[in-house]
Formats: structure tokens, C-alpha cells, sequence
């Protein structure tokens, strides 16, 4: 089976690469480096020939609010252009859990709308939510730390290891296409000041997670339970201590 990963190079693309060529498929990692854009269309006809699965893992280089839009309206129109002139068979993409519940913020807005692009455009799809990824707790307590203090809420939280992501999206990808929505999420749940303090406390930061009480994410209020599934979805196997302990030890 030949399929073409956007994003082949980034955190779970090139996971997926590594398992699909794994399991003897012919995989073409998809990047502006490797001679493919989605924005300027640059080597998306010769990649998509005789394609059977397009695994679109892309993400805007910009989160503000005109750019991000942006940037999934010509990429997503783009690709699907291109998989509709080659017969692709199966579209996959990576989406977020709870995204249609947090349309206050430009970035999820900009996630709905390469969703919907995908679901009018004929090409048969299976588009996989997931919930956050382990690997963004630097990142969520970066972002809200002021003067060596993190706040965070009590916003249930229910993170996936990037290595479950990986093999969910591969395994998808050579199922028959779903033509649907499909979430995945960790293991586990928590209150967000909770796990990202215990993620701080392994890698022996010292600075002080503080439950402020307000939600937010990405910079927008949510409410408590928009960023965890609220039906069936598909279990990752990785839970946190196990993420945890397969980390580099802490200094």
C-alpha cells in the first residue's frame, strides 16, 4: 500500500513513518523540505500517483487566529484537490477532542473548518480526535507560569502518549476508511493542575503549580470537561507513570 504522511518528519509523523514501513508499506514522508507543499501545491501531483492513503498530519507554522485559518483553508483545499485528481482512496487526519466545543478559540475554529473541508469533499476519510499529548506538559506550564508560578485549573485533562497516537493513526489508516469521526484519549484522567504539578515535580522543577480555578486552553476559556471524550472512544495503552518513566531521568 503507498501512503503519503503530511507532516512526515514532526513528532507523530515520523513515528507513523517508522511503523508503516514497519509493516512493508510504501511511505512517502511529506514535508516543504522533501519537495511537498500543501500551501503552494509544490509536488503534491507527483506524490499523490497512484496513492492509496493520505495521512494528513500537518500543522499551521502561525497560531493566530487569521493565520492558522488561513493556512488549513489552502491546505486542506490543496491536498484534497490533489487526492481527488489521483483517486485516493482514504483520507485520514489528526483533529483534537472537543474542538467543536471550543470555538471561542481561533485555533479550534480553524481545526473545524479542515474537517469540514475533508467531510464535503468526497474523498472517503476517517478523522481521528485525540486528546493531548504527554509530551505538551512543558509546554501548558510555560505558557502559564508568571513569576515562577504555574496556574492551571482543574480542567479535566485526559493526556495520550505520542507513541499510542502513532500506531492509532497507522492502524486507521490501513482500516477501511470510517467516513466518520473517531477519538482516542490516555489511559487516565486528571484534574490539569494536578498531572502537569506531578510532571514538574519528576523532573525536579521547582517552581509551584497553583489550581487558579479558570479554565482555559490555548488561551481561551473551556469549559471542565471540553478537552476529555464524552462518549466512546479508543484507549492508548501508555499510561502517565509508565510515560513518565521511560523519560530521560530527572537531573
Amino acid at each position: 500500500m503507498k501512503i503519503v504522511v503530511i507532516g512526515g518528519s514532526g513528532l507523530i509523523g515520523s513515528k507513523v513513518v517508522t511503523k508503516l514501513r514497519h509493516d512493508s508499506h510504501q511511505v512517502i514522508a511529506a514535508s516543504p523540505a522533501t519537495g511537498i507543499n500543501t500551501i503552494t501545491g509544490e509536488g503534491l501531483a507527483e506524490a499523490m500517483k497512484d496513492t492509496d492513503v493520505v495521512i494528513d498530519l500537518s500543522n499551521s507554522p502561525s497560531f493566530e487566529d487569521k493565520a492558522v485559518l488561513e493556512f488549513f483553508q489552502a491546505s486542506g483545499n490543496n491536498l484534497l484537490a490533489a487526492e481527488i485528481g489521483a483517486g485516493v482512496k482514504h483520507h485520514v487526519a489528526l483533529s483534537i477532542v472537543g474542538v467543536d466545543k471550543m470555538q471561542n478559540i481561533g485555533y479550534m475554529r480553524a481545526k473545524i473548518e479542515q474537517e469540514n473541508l475533508i467531510k464535503k469533499s468526497g474523498v472517503p476519510y476517517t478523522i481521528i480526535r485525540s486528546t493531548q499529548f504527554f509530551e505538551f506538559m512543558g509546554g501548558i506550564a510555560n505558557k502559564a507560569t508568571e513569576n515562577e508560578v504555574v496556574h492551571l485549573s482543574d480542567v479535566q485533562f485526559q493526556p495520550i502518549a505520542s507513541d499510542d497516537v502513532a500506531a492509532f493513526v497507522a492502524d486507521f489508516a490501513v482500516g477501511w476508511p470510517k467516513n466518520d469521526i473517531v477519538e482516542i484519549a490516555g489511559p487516565q484522567r486528571f484534574e490539569m493542575y494536578d498531572i502537569v504539578g506531578r510532571y514538574l515535580q519528576h523532573t525536579n522543577d521547582p517552581r509551584k503549580v497553583v489550581a487558579n480555578g479558570k479554565p482555559e486552553y490555548f488561551g481561551g476559556e473551556v469549559n471542565h470537561t471540553a478537552l476529555v471524550p464524552a462518549g466512546q472512544f479508543e484507549a492508548g495503552t501508555v499510561s502517565f507513570e509508565k510515560w513518565l518513566s521511560n523519560q530521560l531521568q530527572p537531573a
